[in-house]
């Protein structure tokens, strides 16, 4: 088992030749889905900080936050996914068009060391984006993980469970993913549940086509706008 030293000095290592990549502050980026970026403030993401992807285990949140992931690289810098509860499989990364020469894989024993490893790779301005699957996560570390993510200018993606909605947020923007009944391809609804210039509420529906691993608005949703969710729902 490596230790803190020589996990570092590995990170180091790979992200050598990127050292000096520099993104505005106010930069946005896509999601990857074009329906999905018609909710968020501006059309999309912004860089230097937290984006929630709340969801149980298959409904769909860890896909679109590595869509996300893609994007965010795709001008340059790493992608670090902190990863403690082994949810990546790097072969299906791979399928969503995820590079594997920028794919950093870092899986700590204990939630300190999680804590730690999400805080560096956010600091570092190498990196592009960082995902990760926190188990719980107090307002302290979630203050410092966005203070980390504004400094080294990199986008953090946190796939939680759909009950972190009880919880204060830190993030930018909340976006809870569900599963939806579906023949064939998987479907999902995702919904604004928080964003800073968001309509909350607002949400779209999106099906995954399995052949080509491309996510893309729910056909009989084609020639509709996003809707939001009725009072009271």
């Amino acid at each position: 088992m490596l230790s803190r030293e020589q996990v570092v000095t590995a990170l180091k290592e790979r992200m050598r030749q990127a050292e000096n990549l520099h993104h505005a502050p106010g930069e946005r980026l896509t999601t990857g889905i074009s329906a999905l970026d018609r909710l968020l403030p501006q059309g999309g993401l912004s860089r230097a900080a937290l984006v929630e992807w709340l969801g149980e285990p298959g409904a769909g949140a860890s896909t679109l936050a590595l869509l996300a992931a893609r994007e965010a690289c795709r001008e340059g810098g790493s992608l670090v996914a902190i990863d403690r509860p082994r949810r990546l499989y790097p072969p299906a990364a791979a399928m969503l068009g995820i590079d594997l020469e920028k794919l950093i894989v870092v899986r700590p024993q204990t939630q300190a060391d999680e804590r730690w490893a999400v805080h560096q790779a956010l600091s570092c301005p190498a990196v592009a984006a960082v995902l990760c699957w926190p188990e719980k996560l107090d307002d302290r570390t979630a203050r410092r993980w966005q203070l980390a993510a504004e400094r080294g200018k990199s986008l953090g993606l946190l796939v939680r469970p759909e009950q972190a909605l009880a919880q204060p947020a830190w993030s930018e923007l909340r976006l809870l993913v569900r599963a939806l009944p579906a023949e064939g391809n998987r479907r999902w609804q995702v919904e604004v549940v928080h964003g800073r210039g968001a309509s909350a509420g607002k949400s779209v529906e999106l099906e995954f086509d399995d052949a080509t691993s491309a996510v893309h608005l729910a056909p009989e949703l084609a020639d509709s706008t996003p809707h939001a969710r009725p009072a009271g729902a």
